[in-house]
């Protein structure tokens, strides 16, 4: 059997389409917990990116995290 970090990219992956889900609702509050779930996903990518050296995969998530947590500010900002 594969490394259990392995089986990392899965949930990872289910993570991210919920984020993306919730980032298109109308409502702000689901926007805002699409933002911080998009966050969760991106600390599971870079878990399984710095296992597997995919160095390209964890600057992109890095890069994705400033703009989610702008995406949360500028909800914060209008609620």
């Amino acid at each position: 059997m594969n490394d259990w970090i392995d089986l990392l990219q899965w949930p990872a992956m289910a993570i991210t389409v919920l984020a993306g889900l919730l980032v298109g609702s109308k409502s702000a509050l689901r926007r805002k917990a699409g933002f911080i779930t998009f966050l969760l996903s991106n600390a599971l990518w870079i878990a399984w990116g710095w296992h597997d050296d995919a160095w390209a995969l964890i600057a992109l998530q890095l890069c994705l995290i400033v703009t989610n947590v702008r995406g949360v500010l500028k909800i914060e900002g209008r609620t």
